[in-house]
């Protein structure tokens, strides 16, 4: 009987050559863990559609970053929940608000690189990214807004901003600003290509940031679309990002394969508080093997061209390869 001279399976023998081969390895380095802060203390409240995940006050906050640095973890993004809400989000930009309280205790305490989330949603009342006229949000009135939250953050100490608002144009309004006020060094990581998600439901509860009339599809990106996506990301190449991301990660490997094929800066990837919290109630009820299913899940985000990958999931990935 004739056998082929080519075998895949000698090089599946077993774990140590498996491993020798493996063309895409994930390490702690490629990600980043999502943080809730809410005012107040002694605060650490589970998110009900989201096991294991919690709004935390700020003593909380910086006893889990000192857990997350201990588990080798090394950057984080922060999103805030003020107690005030207004139309014009104006804790966002407040200089003693609780995401830049949330930055200063957390470089007091631990050495990990804290990028921040810059939009309104979680701070106006209405719960929109940005100001409204007209029964929407007024794109270049928003901008101004988005420049001085993110200067604020970056006066606070964070290491990067992220603009997650998807208004045209913010990118270069946020670079003139940061650089302007003497912050030339502090990279942007910019939401280039996010989605009008059915994705987002949990996140909302966690972040407080539901809107309260309409939705985001004017200005969020339709999933129908592939090509708008080359566009958003050129666009905001040009006005200066250093990263460039898509959300959500797992509904769009296509689109993270695209731009990893078209552009050379790094790009990153948004493992959503949806795809999350399915894994992890088919987890809860027995259906799937947990260790195995968040390490494929993550590893397909970075086999289709992701750097870094924002995720939920960080912790666990932790203890599975520690």
């Amino acid at each position: 009987m004739a056998y082929p001279i080519e075998r895949g399976r000698r090089l599946r023998k077993n774990e140590k050559i498996r491993r020798m081969v493996r063309e895409t390895v994930l390490s702690l380095d490629d990600l980043i863990y999502p943080l809730f802060v809410v005012e107040g203390e002694g605060i650490k409240k589970e998110v009900s559609s989201m096991p294991d995940v919690y709004q935390m006050s700020i003593d909380y906050i910086v006893k889990e970053c000192i857990e997350l640095e201990r588990l080798g973890l090394q950057s984080i993004i922060l999103f805030g929940i003020p107690n005030h809400k207004d139309e014009l989000g104006s804790e966002a930009y407040n200089d003693n608000g609780v995401i830049q309280q949330a930055i200063r205790a957390i470089k007091q305490n631990t050495g990990l690189y804290i990028i921040t989330d810059v939009c309104m949603c979680e701070y106006t009342s209405h719960g929109h990214c940005g100001i409204i006229k007209d029964g929407d949000v007024d794109n270049d009135t928003t901008l101004k807004y988005l420049a001085v939250e993110a200067l604020s953050h970056a006066k606070a100490g964070a290491d990067m901003v992220a603009p997650s608002d998807m208004m045209d144009g913010r990118v270069a309004v946020i670079r003139d600003t940061l650089d302007d006020n003497g912050f030339e060094y502090i990279p942007i990581m910019s939401y280039s290509v996010k989605y009008a998600s059915a994705f987002y439901g949990p996140f909302r509860e966690a972040a407080e940031s539901t809107p309260q009339f309409g939705d985001r599809r004017s200005y969020q990106m339709d999933p129908a679309n592939r090509r708008e996506a080359l566009r958003e990301a050129r666009y905001d190449l040009e006005e200066g990002a250093d990263i460039l991301m898509v959300k959500p990660a797992l509904p769009y490997l296509d689109i993270i394969r695209d731009l990893r094929e078209n552009f050379d800066l790094p790009i990153a990837a948004y493992n959503v508080s949806g795809e999350y919290s399915m894994i992890m109630a088919a987890v809860r009820n027995g259906w799937v093997d947990k260790d195995r299913v968040i390490m494929e899940s993550l590893t397909s985000i970075k086999r289709a061209g992701a750097d870094l990958i924002l995720t939920y999931f960080a912790k666990e990935v932790a203890r599975i390869l520690g």
